[in-house]
């Protein structure tokens, strides 16, 4: 415990907030780009000033930023529907003890997370809440905050998961060129390819082998927790999502409220999702416009009226302030790197320390490190992405390994970093320290899954 109290410490009087972070982060790339990549001049300084601005309002990125707000809001909607409430609501019957509780929850929010972070992180939250609930109300004990570190374990797998930023914007046609133009010798540019296929990251049978691996092992190291652990006291209300209240409607306000309407748009979408990416599903493929379409169409159906879509809308939007105002300074950072060469100079010097066996192991380690300073997986891509690419493809390492190698690395040290586990602590009233020594754990524990699977795979 002393160890993740000296943690907790650490991050409280080191770290500031994220967007601070992300303006010390863009400040040190500008200092770092003048007195090594040129002229250190008043030209120079004002070139790097221009390259910075230009990341900001890259357009590519841009689009970028807001799918991956669509993804996390379109997930913690889903969640907030009746029919996940209900299923939600029938796991906590199976759950009347620590160990059995750590085990569903584990697992279900795992599996969950694969498909969608946002939706595994608030299904989570609202699972490990309702099973506190469920212990009050029948008076069974539990150590709730093992219960809610079990809640937050899917943010461990996701970025491996179908809504990860590395793999599924490498397989949208034009990223990967897009992203490292301006940065590569035109050598490097021609061996890149026009996708990475979701079928060789996500859905490649390694990265399945690695998480059934997690799958098992997670749950079981938190079941050996649960034996030695010791019940906690609990004090909550029940927990709601308030969809709006009954109202009497008139004229045009039965639009908002019609089932037949909202259930009717919601199948249309999910007709023209069939047909407009009909190649991609037969391919394996999945790309992000396709996984928010689908969302979008299954939270309409899921919600039945337009009404409480939108108050769920409402809800939700709030956890996407962080990638809203971060992600353009991620995005000017980027900017001045492949600008100034420094993707390049970084690049060169994985290449000189690391081999086609030790780079993604490096990549994973240093992914780790980023996302303790950088906590969002998509402006990691973003700043970090382009490195990984250059220095796989100069040591001839497989480029979906690379992209996994990064994608481990960011999501491991969220068990770490507490930036992410802020909606679960406000839904489950838990604080960080409570959750810290069991994740910590868990953390070593995921590592080791991921470095062994980078080495034998």
């Amino acid at each position: 415990m002393n160890i993740t109290k000296s943690v907790e410490t650490l991050f409280k009087r080191f770290l500031p907030s994220p967007f601070t972070i992300a303006i010390i982060l863009t400040l040190v790339t500008m200092l770092l780009a003048f007195f090594f990549t040129g002229e250190t001049n008043g030209e120079n300084a004002l070139n790097i000033l221009s390259f910075w601005e230009a990341g900001i309002w890259n357009n590519s990125l841009l689009v970028f930023a807001y799918q991956m707000m669509l993804i996390l809001v379109l997930g913690h909607v889903l969640v907030l529907s009746k029919p996940v409430n209900k299923l939600i609501m029938n796991l906590t019957k199976y759950a009347d003890s620590t160990t059995k509780a750590v085990v569903l929850v584990s697992i279900t929010t795992m599996l969950v997370s694969f498909f969608n972070w946002g939706l595994g992180l608030i299904f989570g939250a609202i699972l490990a809440r309702k099973v506190a609930e469920s212990a009050q109300q029948f008076n069974f004990k539990i150590n709730y905050p093992l219960v809610g570190a079990a809640g937050y374990v899917g943010l461990m797998v996701w970025h491996g998961g179908m809504s990860g930023s590395a793999p599924i914007k490498v397989s949208e046609s034009g990223h990967i060129k897009s992203l490292m133009e301006g940065v590569s010798s035109p050598e490097i540019m021609a061996q890149l390819p026009d996708i990475i296929s979701s079928s060789s990251t996500t859905f490649s049978w390694w990265n399945l082998v690695i998480f059934l691996v997690l799958l098992i092992v997670v749950p079981f190291c938190l079941f050996l927790m649960a034996k030695k652990s010791e019940p906690t006291p609990i004090d909550l209300p029940v927990y709601e999502f308030d969809s709006g209240a009954k109202e009497s409607l008139k004229g045009a306000e039965k639009l908002d409220h019609s089932k037949v309407v909202a259930i009717g748009f919601g199948i249309i979408i999910l007709i023209a999702l069939g047909y407009q990416y009909r190649a991609q599903i037969s391919a394996g493929n999945i790309t992000p416009n396709m996984l928010n379409f689908f969302m979008l169409g299954l939270a309409i159906v899921l919600h039945k009226n337009f009404k409480n879509f939108l108050n769920a809308v409402e809800e939700a939007i709030r956890g996407t302030s962080g990638i809203l105002i971060q992600f353009p300074l991620y995005f000017g950072i980027m900017g001045i790197m492949k600008s100034t060469g420094m993707v390049s100079m970084i690049s060169d010097f994985f290449v000189s320390v690391a081999t086609e066996t030790t780079l993604p192991i490096f990549t994973f380690f240093s992914a780790g490190l980023v996302n303790i300073f950088v906590p969002s997986g998509g402006g990691q891509w973003a700043v970090q992405g382009p490195i990984v690419i250059e220095s796989a493809l100069k040591l001839g390492v497989p480029l979906p390994k690379a992209v996994m190698a990064l994608a481990y690395g960011d999501q491991v040290t969220n068990m770490l970093q507490p930036f992410w586990a802020l909606p679960l602590l406000g839904i489950t009233k838990l604080k960080a320290k409570e959750i810290l020594p069991y994740t910590l754990l868990l953390m070593l524990v995921g590592s080791a899954i991921f470095i062994a699977g980078l080495l034998i795979f």
